[in-house]
């Protein structure tokens, strides 16, 4: 087996640091033992740690443990991504908790266990590997198209507000209209964004592992858990937690995650220790989570949980001034992919891409734009170009005009029934209320 991880250990007792430098030395590729704090930022600059081994007492004589607090905070200003362990005397194992609150991994209580030891180690440095691996590159640029819209603009000033806090975020949007996107977004604008963001697909996550995925396991948890793995809440730690389409998560799991998000912690499958974390949590699904409710399919507490603040992402159809400029971002970037000279829409295909209703949002207008470019052989995309639905697919624009009076009608009785009440009036309907502002808004009712 290849040996993965640096390992940096930090301890004034060279006795100690010969016993642990001999038993990691057998799991791990590289060992560098310390006998001074003060060393370490010079280590760190010459290698990439993935875990560093912290005593909490090096000064003769003082045994607060506040020595180890202070250069966990040191190490954190040095590299935000290094795992750390803290190497504690038994009788400062409360000390060692305020660590983890404050940043540390993880606690190993001496004298140690050298598998207990290891175990930790192999665990933080799992761990770390893992949120590197999900760490966005720290960019102040915005992968986030806005565009023009009204609707649009409204969502992004409500955006910029939420990202400065730490305030739980329930993103609701038809499929297709950028969810993630807009997650990603709110990490980049948070004071988080120097962390990891961890997206999870819950739709695609099995009953049987949920915990694991979510909580991690121990060692041994189950067959083949040959090592322990930390899981997304974990990795997510001090960063953002995505959880996507969370309306497909069954009811009786919906308490396990309820309980993580009300206690702060995780237990790993296996285990019986709570472990602390730190996390930003954002959620969406295009389903209507107060119906669900309304028919025992969601937890209402969890939806409250997970609630503070509810942002809806318009479907393509409700901003067709943002079509366009849609339309010339992905022309740009398939042109460039597939070396096509391609460099606009002709008139009449911008007026043809505008009067499309994109049921599949801004995902399948990107697909759709992918294949023309693909398929366009000159400089200029005309509606030839395009594999556009046939016009009895479609409404023509008597019928769309007929519907459209139908659905003004529709709400016009419900607020006229509930005497303006938007919330009775949007679940009479079938609707959220985001939506509901927006048709009113369109009709000017």
């Amino acid at each position: 087996m290849v040996k993965k991880g640096v390992i940096l250990v930090v301890d004034d007792n060279r006795s100690i640091l010969t016993a642990v430098r001999m038993l990691l030395e057998t799991s791990f590729r590289k060992v560098i033992t310390l006998s001074s704090p003060h060393l370490i930022s010079g280590a760190l600059r010459d290698e990439k740690a993935d875990v560093v081994l912290l005593d909490m007492n090096f000064s003769a004589g003082i045994n607060t443990g506040n020595e180890g607090l202070y250069w966990l905070s040191e190490i954190r200003k040095m590299d935000a991504s290094v795992a750390v362990v803290l190497f504690t005397a038994y009788a400062d194992i409360d000390l060692a908790v305020r660590g983890i609150k404050e940043g540390a991994t993880d606690f190993v209580v001496k004298p140690w266990d050298n598998d207990r030891l290891l175990a930790t180690i192999r665990n933080a440095c799992a761990l770390n590997t893992a949120r590197r691996d999900n760490a966005p590159a720290v960019s102040g640029k915005s992968d986030m198209f806005w565009g023009e819209s009204p609707a649009m603009q409204q969502l992004r000033a409500l955006v910029e507000k939420v990202s400065a806090t730490d305030a739980n975020v329930l993103i609701t949007g038809e499929n297709g209209t950028g969810k993630e996107m807009l997650a990603r977004e709110i990490h980049r604008l948070s004071k988080r964004n120097s962390e990891a963001f961890v997206a999870v697909d819950m739709g695609a996550i099995t009953e049987t592992l949920f915990e694991s995925e979510l909580f991690g396991h121990v060692r041994g948890a189950f067959t083949d858990a040959h090592a322990g793995r930390p899981g997304k809440f974990e990795a997510a730690s001090r960063g953002t937690l995505f959880l996507d389409e969370i309306g497909n998560l069954p009811y009786h799991l919906q308490a396990k995650l309820l309980a993580a998000l009300q206690n702060r912690s995780i237990v790993r499958v296996g285990s019986n220790t709570p472990v602390p974390v730190d996390i930003r949590l954002i959620v969406a699904t295009n389903r209507d989570l107060q119906d669900m409710v309304a028919k025992d399919l969601f937890r209402e507490d969890l939806l409250y949980r997970i609630n503070t603040i509810h942002v809806e992402i318009p479907p393509l159809c409700e901003r067709p001034e943002d079509v366009v400029p849609l339309s010339e971002i992905f022309i740009s970037q398939y042109a460039g992919r597939y070396g096509k000279a391609i460099l606009h829409l002709s008139p009449g295909a911008a007026e043809k891409m505008k009067a499309q209703p994109w049921p599949g949002n801004i995902r399948e207008l990107q697909h759709t734009l992918e294949k023309a470019v693909i398929i366009c052989d000159g400089d200029t995309l005309d509606v030839c170009d395009f594999d556009f639905p046939r016009k009895k697919e479609t409404p023509s624009r008597k019928e769309a005009a007929t519907l459209s009076g139908m659905e003004y009608d529709m709400i016009r009785d419900a607020m006229n029934k509930f005497d303006g009440n938007l919330s009775l009036v949007a679940s009479q309907l079938g609707i959220s209320r985001q939506t509901l502002y927006n048709k009113i808004k369109r009709y000017k009712l």
